[in-house]
């Protein structure tokens, strides 16, 4: 599996680095689909490699291969999204 992080997300968020993204990514307890666009974004949880709950969202660009474009420590909002949290 291949997983690109856009630039912008070092860029807002200088405490997460790529290497963290990916490793939530791949780390990842839960995820979801928000169907309501298109192409189909994914939103998950994933414990990156310093433990901290990251919440990221990506999208699907070809077999294997995922683009991440949102990436930061994970938000009530997307821990409820998630079914994480109540």
């Amino acid at each position: 599996m291949r997983v690109e992080v856009h630039p912008r997300v070092a860029a807002k968020r200088p405490e997460i680095e790529p290497s963290d993204v990916r490793a939530a990514f791949e780390g990842t307890l839960r995820k979801a689909p928000r169907l309501d666009v298109d192409p189909v974004q994914w939103v998950g949880v994933g414990v990156d490699g310093k433990g901290r709950l990251l919440e990221y969202v990506a999208i699907e660009t070809g077999e294997d291969r995922w683009l991440v474009f949102h990436a930061m420590r994970a938000s009530a909002k997307v821990l409820i999204e998630t079914g994480l949290r109540r």
